[in-house]
């Protein structure tokens, strides 16, 4: 249930505070460093939603007295959060409370909340306590030094923090508004001062019958902000206090209405999906991921990026993975190609980190680091991970140093998003270079051998991360492959279409002699073929030759992970048995690259081998499962897709939601029902639809043409809302011009 807006993501701790639970605030792109050894991550920023209730001197708390009814519910369509509870305290006295709470989308640096009283015996004497505490950490380590604290007016309060390494100076500031029966109510308040916290005592007496009601409404503001940039700290103070005032006077109501009119206006009335089916849990759990695909994107700015846990965690420290270019891109190049863009640039502007990592690896080009946070940053994977099974040591993790494919996978993401959109100044500027700088670095990557005559790609991590330091991953090498080879056509292109730009990459990256070792290496790259017995592509070089042990254990367990409780992660490297999609990737990333004989042998292979550990591989099953025509394990695969964050283990979003799992729910049910996909720069729509649901309409946008498109059972409508081109489109491969509206029998 956790809010957002891109800008700050905000973890939905109950207001009243408990032992061993997590209160986090993060505002994106502010990362840190606390040691040296450390890497950079995410602070956990101060905790402004706090408010502790005694009535009659008795503390509001969940553990004690009787709740006589409770209810939570979050609002996916206005983005509010809203608690109601009837509470008897151990004494007897009982209260209403109704806790409200947003992250206002339509004014990124406001948090508004507001708590309604009613004493339903007696009046009570209501005391207070809220504030700004910055006494917070990341498992322990604190970020913040000590801030500035003032209080303005006798209302207004004010913390102001810098972090430790990258001196990101951070401004809080808050004010409590108090109405009773509706009218505006004057409260003495005691104002308290401590280390990294301010805060106020608010006491008076409230009637029988009386509806009391607290509006807390704050901001936060920091330097990393590019309006802010150059702000002094007395600056950044100045400006954080004269927009609460402004916001203030809007009060809770009209911030939470013109919040969920953002929502509507920006998201709902953009990219609808609409089911009509059996059960109500499959349209929510498609707008569920629209939500926070949302609250996890930072949409105001390009320096930053979406990461693993979008803004709901401190796990992997908020950093960025090819989750972003693989699962969360195609939704946004979709439905919003400005965002889309924005995250791409993200990826030209941290270029420096990618020289960075490849220099210091003695490589060339741009090598993309496995896990980015600052532009400049480079890798900043940690070494040391969970306990190793057997050894009772610390767990290498090697994906910062050999898990290499998201190279060509952010180039796949610059293609995928200038193919769909046509957006050539994108290319001019940024992608053509971008896509240029990472094919430079896999030329330089590649080994020859002496024995077969052909270049290949060793000690690597594929998608499958149970297998570590292995040779020639299919997946690796193809997508190294594709990237040559997309490089080449690229820079040909330019040097007829566009001499002037391809000079400039020809002077700025070598190009002379690079293009030259392109073209002798691409075609004796190892690309591991279909084997003659069987069809099965080795998903490396030793894979097929490993043991096999019974996973039917595993296969139905209910948590991941499960089968690194009975072995190490060394021990599971000589298993035939994989994380998640690997060879898969493959054929959902180049759907026409095989045959379809090739990929129902490997379906049929690997699949029982993978365990779907991760959180990225259901929804890739289900998306081929629909190419493979089998609707109703497609269906069963998006339903547990659709359980990761939605599902009925309350555990599983303890360390923060799944943010690519959310772009693979969407792709599910776009890609894989809908029938959508780019296939030889072409539309195509062949729709699959789960006998459990009757009909299915989404809108994407294609090369400037907004299509709504819906399927039903036997037939697919296609309605070009804008009609700027025209464009044409395949429906089992049969192709149409869609100049307005049209339908077609399926």
């Amino acid at each position: 249930m956790s809010l957002g807006n891109g800008y700050m993501g905000l973890r939905s701790a109950t207001e009243e505070k408990y032992l061993n639970e997590t209160r986090d605030l993060f505002v994106a792109g502010t990362f840190n460093k606390v040691k040296e050894y450390e890497v950079s991550e995410l602070p956990n920023a101060a905790d402004m939603i706090a408010i502790e209730l005694w009535i009659n001197d008795e503390r509001f708390t969940l553990d004690q007295g009787n709740i006589g009814r409770y209810r939570r519910e979050l609002n996916v369509k206005t983005g509010e959060l809203k608690r109601s509870i009837c509470w008897t305290s151990p004494k007897g006295e009982e209260v209403q409370l109704e806790f409200c709470r947003i992250v206002s989308l339509k004014r990124l640096h406001n948090i508004a909340q507001k708590v309604i009283i009613k004493p339903l015996k007696h009046k009570v004497s209501l005391k207070i306590q809220s504030g700004i505490d910055g006494r917070m950490t990341n498992t322990g380590f604190q970020h913040f030094s000590e801030g500035d604290k003032r209080f303005y007016n006798k209302k207004y309060m004010q913390l102001m923090q810098k972090t430790s390494q990258s001196n990101i100076d951070f401004v809080y500031t808050t004010i409590h508004v108090f109405k009773e029966n509706g009218k505006t109510k004057d409260v003495d308040v005691q104002i308290d001062i401590e280390r990294r916290k301010i805060y106020g005592t608010f006491e008076l007496e409230v009637q029988k019958g009386s509806t009391f009601e607290i509006e807390k409404i704050s901001n936060v503001y920091t330097s990393r902000d590019f309006d802010n940039e150059g702000f002094t700290g007395k600056k950044l103070q100045e400006k954080s206090l004269l927009a609460l005032k402004e916001s203030v006077v809007r009060g809770y109501g009209q911030l939470a209405e013109e919040s969920a009119e953002e929502w509507k206006k920006t998201v709902w009335d953009v990219v609808p999906i609409i089911i009509e089916g059996e059960d109500d849990f499959d349209q929510l759990s498609v707008r569920f991921a629209q939500y926070h695909l949302r609250i996890m994107t930072p949409t105001h700015d390009n320096r930053m990026n979406i990461g693993a846990k979008g803004l709901s965690g401190e796990a992997y420290k908020g950093h960025t993975f090819w989750d972003t270019e693989i699962f969360i891109l195609p939704y946004y190049i979709y439905t919003n190609p400005e965002i889309a863009k924005k995250l791409m640039e993200y990826r030209y502007l941290s270029l420096p980190g990618a020289h960075k990592k490849a220099k210091d690896n003695q490589y060339e080009g741009a090598q993309i680091p496995w896990e980015a946070a600052w532009l400049d940053d480079g890798e900043v994977t940690p070494v040391w991970g969970g306990i190793d099974i057997v050894t009772g040591l610390p767990t290498k993790i090697w994906s910062g140093f050999i898990e290499q494919h998201v190279t060509s996978d952010v180039a796949y993401g610059t293609w995928l998003y200038y193919t769909i959109t046509k957006d050539k100044n994108y290319m001019n500027q940024y992608g053509y270079e971008l896509i240029l700088d990472t094919a430079k670095f896999w030329a330089s990557r590649l080994e020859f051998s002496q024995e077969d005559g052909l270049y290949h790609i060793n000690d690597v991590v594929g998608p499958d991360e149970y297998k570590e330091h292995v040779d020639d991953n299919a997946f690796t090498n193809y997508m190294a492959y594709w990237n040559i080879e997309k490089a080449i056509e690229y820079y040909e292109l330019l040097r007829v279409e566009n001499p002037e730009l391809s000079n400039t990459l020809k002077i700025k990256l070598d190009l002379e002699r690079i293009y030259l070792q392109w073209k002798e290496k691409k075609d004796k790259i190892y690309l591991p073929k279909p084997r003659k017995e069987d069809n099965v592509i080795p998903q490396d070089k030793t894979y097929l030759t490993l043991k096999t042990i019974d996973l039917v254990k595993y296969k139905n367990q209910e948590h991941v992970g499960g089968i690194l409780r009975d072995y190490s992660l060394e021990q599971v490297v000589h298993m035939q048995v994989s994380k998640q999609a690997d060879i898969m990737m493959l054929f959902f990333l180049f759907e026409n690259l095989f045959p379809e004989d090739v990929k129902k042998a490997n379906w049929n292979y690997y699949e029982p081998k993978t365990l779907h550990d991760s959180s990225l591989s259901l929804s890739t099953h289900s998306v081929l499962a629909c190419d493979m025509k089998d609707v109703d394990m497609a269906y069963s695969l998006f339903e547990k897709a659709s359980c990761i964050d939605l599902g009925q283990y309350m555990k599983s979003s303890d360390m923060g939601i799944h943010a690519a799992s959310f772009g693979g729910i969407w792709q599910c049910v776009v890609y894989g029902f809908g029938g959508i996909r780019m296939i030889n720069d072409k539309l195509r729509i062949n729709p699959m639809l789960p006998k459990e649901w009757k009909s299915l309409q989404y809108t994407v946008i294609w090369q400037g043409d907004k299509l709504q498109i819906k399927v039903e059972k036997e037939k697919l409508y296609i309605k070009n809302i804008t009609g700027n081109k025209n464009p044409e489109v395949y429906v089992f491969d049969k192709a149409y011009v869609v100049d307005s509206e049209m339908c077609v029998e399926i």
